[in-house]
């Protein structure tokens, strides 16, 4: 099958706005990247495919954020609402830079990407329970540790960033046998599976996970995958708040997370712990700020280079 690889240049501070500009149009199997040498190596190498940029330009620009959707009918309208959309932004007041948010647009088969960063991803232990095995590796040593296989395919969340392995810190740390958990926003499913491999009783997740909650065996008796807007879909809304919870995730980006902040609040139980991270580093206040008007209290923010995970406690 072949995707769009959607690649914009911006800056380390304007990265969170450029992920909400993609989450905006719906595309959510996003990728950072952080390194000029790799930027380069790739304009090398596929030189022909690029679109929309100057070749120096994107030379000297880091980072990006890369995004992969069908390559189907509808491809050509997404790349155009997404220029738009960043034309937008590029016009806005933001108070910081966001670079020359050039856009380069490939076409690439899904084994190739696929295989690419197979080569990279390894078997790697998380806090002190969890060993994270990609599912095509069979030579490890789990040393004791809950293994979590994954294969997450073109959705975001290996565990490697580190925006997902703060949240799976914080999960290793603070579920408990019997917990149930929502994940509002989950890629590969890989928070609410470690959640439900480190004891948690049921879990309640919003993107295709099932595949990898399998791998583990866990099946559909104790993992429910809802897909909508829960700011927007009463229906979803109602299925979620049939309980209270003592841990809710959410793993996006700053933007959706203050957006998100109110309704985390109610789903949570007294006491509950709201697990948050996806937050560059320059956004840390907005973001501790709608926590706190959401009736929240925050217990800690870890740091994973220009990264926050927040963790907040529903007050009493």
């Amino acid at each position: 099958m072949k995707y769009k690889e959607i690649s914009v240049f911006t800056t380390e501070a304007g990265l969170d706005a450029v992920c909400a500009r993609f989450s905006m149009l719906g595309m959510e199997q996003l990728e950072i990247v952080q390194g000029r040498e790799e930027i380069a190596d790739f304009l090398q190498k596929s030189a022909k495919y690029w679109d929309f940029a100057d070749m120096d330009e994107l030379c000297a620009a880091e980072p990006c954020v890369k995004a992969y959707i069908d390559d189907d009918d509808a491809a050509d309208a997404a790349v155009a609402a997404l220029k738009a959309s960043l034309a937008e932004l590029k016009g806005m007041a933001l108070g910081f830079g966001v670079g020359s948010l050039n856009m380069l647009v490939q076409t690439v088969d899904d084994s190739v990407w696929l295989n690419a960063w197979k080569e990279a991803y390894k078997p790697f232990p998380v806090g002190k329970h969890l060993l994270v095995r990609p599912s095509w590796e069979d030579e490890y040593d789990a040393q004791g540790r809950r293994v979590l296989s994954l294969d997450p395919g073109m959705a975001f969340g290996t565990g490697s960033h580190p925006t997902t392995r703060m949240c799976l810190e914080y999960i290793d740390e603070l579920v408990k046998e019997g917990d149930s958990v929502v994940d509002l926003g989950c890629g590969s499913g890989i928070l609410s599976i470690a959640a439900l491999i480190l004891g948690a009783k049921d879990a309640i997740a919003e993107t295709i996970a099932y595949e990898n909650a399998a791998l583990n065996g866990i099946g559909k008796d104790r993992y429910t995958v809802l897909t909508g807007d829960v700011l927007t879909d009463s229906a979803l809304r109602e299925k979620i708040e049939a309980k209270r919870y003592p841990i809710v995730t959410a793993n996006i980006v700053a933007s959706v997370i203050i957006a998100l902040a109110p309704y985390a609040a109610k789903l949570l139980e007294e006491g509950g712990k709201f697990i948050t991270s996806g937050i560059i580093d320059t956004r840390e206040d907005e973001v501790v700020a709608a926590l706190t008007a959401a009736g929240l209290s925050i217990l800690e923010i870890r740091r994973g280079g220009d990264w926050r995970a927040i963790l907040a406690e529903k007050r009493a």
